[in-house]
């Protein structure tokens, strides 16, 4: 699919941070997209069996319209669930267990027949934390940060799982569930120049690009992520799942907004 975009960042707050005032104004974005699933779950707001496989890829800087922002984009997203007997309790017992992992990475390219890769910008970047995502941290809690405003990282990695079960006096043929879950992830800037010199945007070669997506990447296993824990109360709504949950972070890296206590989420996609 193609798609081209004119984005706007405005209406900066008097305490914008310069990684913010960088990329404001306007961009334009030309780029290919395409989306592969494979969905086997039997209700996909609250499964109990079945898996889930999607990728999607998207290569913006070329075309008709190139546009000013080069990039390779790439997320895939999983989930497995499966369902668990209880002992004397025949058929489906309505408890159930599910696990998610997802990733994307963001890979610089060169625009308009330029010989250097352009720097990611804030319209682009992955995001990461809040209560349909990595649940006990604040929305866009994780990653790079620049004085007070997230500013998004270009590799990303997140998983959780969830054990849901019926609510008592309630029966598992209703769409509400009690969950616990643990879930976490980190994302990561590509460039240590964005968090050393914020104001500067500067543009590194393929080569360059390269070897700082590898060390990024292999970065993702340097320590634990940061991770949270927690209980809830799930309700699938065939349109949205709703859930309410008292999450406990249990690792917050510096500069992160971990988030202790109650939180609600509405959305179609969960850890």
């Amino acid at each position: 699919m193609y798609s081209g975009l004119w984005r706007q960042v405005t209406g900066l707050a008097e305490k914008a941070s310069p990684t913010i005032r960088t990329d404001a104004g306007d961009s334009f974005k030309s780029s290919l997209s395409h989306i592969w699933t494979i969905d086997t779950r039997d209700v996909p707001m609250l499964p109990s069996r079945g898996y889930l496989l999607k990728m999607v890829s998207e290569v913006a800087g070329f075309g008709p319209l190139q546009g000013d922002v080069g990039f390779s984009k790439f997320e895939f997203d999983s989930q497995a669930a499966l369902p668990i007997p209880i002992p004397g309790i025949s058929g489906d017992s309505g408890v159930s267990f599910t696990a998610g992992l997802r990733g994307g990475m963001l890979y610089p390219l060169s625009v308009g027949g330029q010989q250097t890769a352009t720097q990611s910008r804030i319209n682009d970047r992955f995001q990461l934390g809040g209560p349909t995502d990595v649940r006990g941290f604040r929305l866009s809690g994780l990653g790079p940060r620049d004085g007070q405003d997230a500013v998004g990282g270009d590799v990303y990695a997140a998983g959780g799982a969830s054990l849901l079960l019926p609510l008592p006096r309630v029966g598992k043929d209703t769409p509400l569930r009690l969950q616990a879950f643990i879930n976490g992830g980190r994302l990561l800037a590509l460039q240590d120049a964005r968090a050393s010199q914020p104001d500067k945007v500067n543009p590194a070669s393929s080569l360059d690009a390269e070897g700082s997506m590898l060390a990024t990447l292999n970065k993702l296993g340097d320590g634990l992520p940061s991770c949270a824990a927690g209980l809830g109360l799930v309700y699938a709504h065939p349109a949205a799942r709703f859930e309410l949950n008292f999450s406990l972070p249990l690792v917050i890296r510096k500069g992160e907004e971990g988030r202790k206590g109650f939180s609600f989420g509405v959305g179609i996609n969960f850890l």
